[in-house]
């Protein structure tokens, strides 16, 4: 720093203020400073009136209008420095997802419209910048100069010897053989074996050792966080989520305005073939339902105009659930009555998509061949996870972005049956929900390159009464379904050529120089057909959005990628990428469960709890002792002391332990209380419980197993089927009554069963939350984000404008739940350990309805025979005492009196889908009503 008053020296960031006396508190200094620089813009000079008289005190018209000049340059000037002293500069009027670091030095940085104004300040403020091409390299720099040199020179050696072997090899041949450029044979894929990437180059082969990258993988890695290079999941680098704050923004692309997109390359996909009747038996042997394969409502399905969605199970053993697969048909080319004649011996073949998640991959590849080998004649099985790849996008402006981008390779005409599905899908730009589409539709036609119409502009919509009537026509008759022409998807060397005939971007750029200004490139006989099949899937949420599902080859993802995250959508912006989060986020939000994360009774859902679990005990091992939660000190009322089973985890191990055997060991002697660590971090637990050696985490036992929403509906109707010892598991979907945000490991209690008076307490909460007294003013529900997505965004609109008046007039809001809140002397205790059913697997608030949501499992059998359980159970048997001692008697009998007329005016039904969650390492537990999902 200079002396005071010392002019600012050139080059120094910003024009440095007078220092200040004290210079011992920098933050009061640098705050007087800006109160100072604010105050002197905003004070106006002025002149006092004396100045306007003269000697006699008489007005002297000359010296007025002078002083009023004076006044009126004042103020303009201070105008003009206070408009400037608190602005802000032109790199921070940036939108978030523009921002660069290096933007407050370098021009270059700043979006174009901003570029004059940032040099002029840059400028004005002395700001040092630096020019790539003058700095002064370092020595790390250096080294990687000299390195890229040195690469350089060695490509351009073996690129000189590539040409002289390939001009060697042409000059044996003659002229005609020079000109005809043969393309390069297809390899035979080999059958019932699994299939491995294609070789890649020499720069990033050592990075996809262990794992592979999705076709957008250098695209997603500059926007998002991927997963760890050592530690990659399913064998993919997958995008976790991206590195901008997203979480409100996502949901309102996927529910009110614009789409989401993901790329899904990571699904597994088999492909089988043979004879329809072998088929037919590989797929029942899988567990598919007997009515899909012969039941006439699933005749569109097995012809191949409509996709299949549903669980497949084991073949032998105890036929554990697997996954939910897609399955789709390859449709059967009708042929002339001449070649049926001559095919009528031979049994004609047919083929078939799985589509699977990648983490149940392998298990689904395994069943697929057992049953495969079984049939006769025998049916072929093939590995297309790196052939096929696929983009899933959801939201209002889902159909738009995809329209805009997947444009059919030619023009049909409208008698033309081999294009019935181009033709369809280029009339569905009025479509703003897929789910409003047939159940299931797919579509399947040759897309042109995207490349060759970039950079992408919006299309034109009609207008909503017409949009409307022809979005009627096509829905009521919906003509894809007639179609006899088989996709090209299902064609491997239409698969292959679509990837090789792809122009490299050179190419595309020379085309686009070519054509006229602000038109695209002519479409030319040689332009690859990509081969695009698109699905519409339905939620199963009333008024939730659907989502497109797009399957194509591998090399042509990148091409179709780009096009759909550049272009404008007609509602403003563009549409936005999610990561893995972003699909468990929309998901929760559509009330359905995420796999493999909620579905833990299945291998592939045990493999994902087991590793979150590590996860979450080394992040509670590297806080400190005194910032982490002391399980062991956990005070759950009524004597208890400590957590249920593993703090950090969702213990369906602790759950089933529990034996039942009239003795207090049985309890106790499998598992603790609460889990302790091998690390030194992790001390003994305080609780009553002894540990055992038994605490450490197992493989997922044989008996735990998972029922899907069709079967566990059976055994909540028909409880006699279901033996009491099952450790069977089902997802459910919770919704609080109050407030509170379940977080992933909570545990799901069903109403206490062995105390009859905290069964009345958590009733009366109950009764007091759904049914409030009369004098009491009842809360106001917002709409949710379905009412709100119904009513256009036009601020002038009469539903728009009805809204808004009736949020005006309505009751002020009540932030306090009704009846007392955790903590409350009054407010009931949680359950025993006994009435332990379940753990939230996935929990988060939900923007759409303003309330926290939760997706978790339960243990059948504790939710369908609590009566049962309760019979063979002795007060306090195995469990800190949950019955008040001095309930005996009359007392104990009133207590179940009262129990009585509340579950009468709740209702039974009420009563038997209430639960009280408690989040891990906490006391309060909340009041929620659980559906099966």
């Amino acid at each position: 720093m200079g002396d005071e008053g010392e002019a600012p020296a050139l080059g120094r960031k910003r024009k440095q203020p007078h220092e200040p006396a004290n210079p011992s508190n920098p933050l009061r200094n640098s705050k007087r400073v800006r109160t100072d620089k604010m105050k002197d813009a905003r004070t106006i000079l002025t002149q006092a009136s004396d100045k306007a008289l003269n000697r006699n005190g008489e007005l002297d018209v000359s010296a007025f209008v002078k002083s009023r000049e004076f006044e009126i340059k004042a103020m303009e000037a201070s105008m003009g420095e206070s408009k400037k002293a608190l602005s802000s500069r032109a790199f921070q009027q940036v939108p978030n997802e523009l921002r660069r670091r290096t933007a407050s030095h370098n021009v270059k940085k700043v979006p174009k419209r901003l570029k004059s104004r940032a040099a002029r300040e840059m400028k004005e403020d002395n700001t040092p910048t630096v020019t790539s091409r003058r700095r002064k390299p370092t020595p790390h720099m250096r080294l990687r100069l000299e390195t890229a040199k040195k690469l350089q020179k060695l490509h351009a050696r073996q690129k000189k010897r590539h040409a002289e072997t390939k001009e060697k090899m042409l000059g044996e041949g003659t002229d005609a053989e020079k000109e005809a450029v043969l393309p390069p044979p297809i390899r035979r894929l080999k059958k019932n074996i699994l299939s491995k990437p294609d070789e890649l180059p020499s720069n990033i082969r050592k990075r996809q050792k262990h794992k592979c990258w999705l076709p957008t993988h250098i695209w997603h890695a500059k926007r998002a966080h991927m997963t760890e290079p050592k530690h990659p999941l399913w064998r993919f680098a997958i995008a976790l989520s991206p590195t901008e704050k997203t979480y409100r923004k996502t949901h309102r692309a996927g529910s009110l305005r614009g789409c989401v997109a993901w790329d899904t390359s990571y699904m597994g996909t088999i492909q089988v073939e043979g004879a329809e009747a072998s088929l037919l038996g590989l797929l029942r042997g899988i567990g598919v339902d007997e009515e899909a394969l012969s039941g006439k409502k699933a005749e569109k399905w097995r012809r191949g105009t409509r996709s299949w969605q549903g669980w497949v199970t084991e073949r032998d053993g105890e036929k554990k659930w697997i996954a939910k697969v897609d399955i789709i048909w390859c449709i059967q080319q009708e042929l002339s009555a001449a070649i049926e004649e001559t095919t009528s011996k031979k049994q004609p073949k047919r083929r078939c998509f799985l589509r699977v998640h990648p983490s149940a991959f392998l298990q689904l590849w395994t069943e697929v061949l057992k049953v495969a080998k079984m049939q006769r004649p025998p049916v072929m099985a093939e590995d297309l996870r790196f052939e096929i790849g696929s983009i899933e996008v959801t939201g209002p402006g889902s159909t738009e972005a995809l329209i805009a981008a997947l444009e059919p390779f030619a023009k049909i005409g409208e008698n033309d049956t081999e294009g019935i599905s181009a033709r369809t899908w280029t009339s569905l730009s009025s479509v703003s929900n897929p789910s409003c589409l047939p159940t299931n539709a797919i579509l399947g036609f040759n897309g042109s390159d995207p490349r060759l119409r970039y950079p992408p502009r919006t299309t034109e919509r009609l207008t909503a009464e017409s949009a409307n009537d022809d979005l009627l026509q096509i829905l009521s008759t919906w003509l894809p379904d007639t179609a006899h022409t088989p996709p090209s998807i299902f064609d491997r060397t239409a698969r292959l050529t679509a990837s090789r005939l792809l122009p490299s971007q050179k190419a595309i750029n020379r085309r686009k120089a070519d054509a006229m200004p602000g038109q695209y490139p002519s479409p030319a006989p040689n332009d690859p057909q990509i081969a695009i099949l698109l699905m519409a899937s339905r939620s199963p949420t009333a008024g939730a959005q659907g989502s497109w599902k797009v399957l194509l080859p591998w090399k042509c993802v990148l091409p179709v990628w780009y096009y759909i995250m550049h272009y404008p959508l007609s509602t403003g912006g563009n549409p936005r990428f999610g990561g893995l989060e972003e699909t468990r986020q929309i998901a929760l939000e559509q009330e359905i469960p995420w796999f493999p994360g909620d579905f833990p009774g299945t291998q592939a859902g045990w493999d994902w709890e087991t590793t979150e679990r590590d996860k979450r005990k080394a992040e509670w091992e590297k806080r400190p002792k005194g910032k982490r939660v002391a399980w062991e000190s956990l005070d759950l009322g009524l004597g208890r002391k400590g957590e249920i089973g593993i703090g950090w985890a969702c213990d369906w191990e602790y759950v089933f332990s529990h034996t039942r055997t009239g003795t207090d060991s049985a309890n106790t002697s499998s598992r603790p209380t609460t889990t302790a660590s091998s690390t030194k971090a992790n001390e003994p637990p305080k609780a009553a419980e002894p540990q055992t050696p038994n605490a450490t985490a197992t493989p997922l036992p044989p008996s735990i197993h998972h029922i899907p929403l069709p079967h566990s509906t059976t055994f909540l109707t028909s409880p006699n089927t279901l033996p009491l010892d099952s450790q069977a598991l089902t997802t459910i979907h919770l919704t609080l009554l109050s407030r509170g945000n379940p977080t992933t490991c909570a545990r799901i209690y069903r109403l206490p069963t062995t105390s009859p008076r905290l069964r009345a307490q958590w009733l009366a909460l109950a009764l007091s939350i759904l049914h409030p007294p009369e004098n009491q003013t009842p809360r106001r529900t917002n709409p949710t984000h379905f009412e709100r997505a119904s009513v256009p965004w036009n601020d002038s609109h009469p539903l728009r404008k009805q809204q808004t008046a009736l949020s005006l007039l309505a009751p002020p809001f009540d932030r306090t739940d009704d009846g007392i809140q955790p903590g409350h002397p009054k407010y009931p205790v949680v359950p025993g350990r006994d009435d332990l059913v379940g753990f939230v697997t996935t929990g988060n608030f939900d923007l759409g309805r303003g309330r926290a949501r939760a997706v978790g499992c339960v243990a059948v059998a504790k939710v369908v025979h609590p009566h049962l359980e309760r019979q063979g159970l002795a007060e306090g048997e195995g469990n800190v005492p949950v019955v008040d001692e001095g309930v005996e008697g009359r007392e104990e009998s009133e207590a179940r009196k009262g129990v009585a007329e509340l579950e009468k005016k709740l209702g039974k039904k009420v009563v038997g889908r209430l639960c009280v969650v408690r989040d891990a390492g906490t006391s309060g537990g909340r009041l929620a009503r659980w559906e099966l999902v």
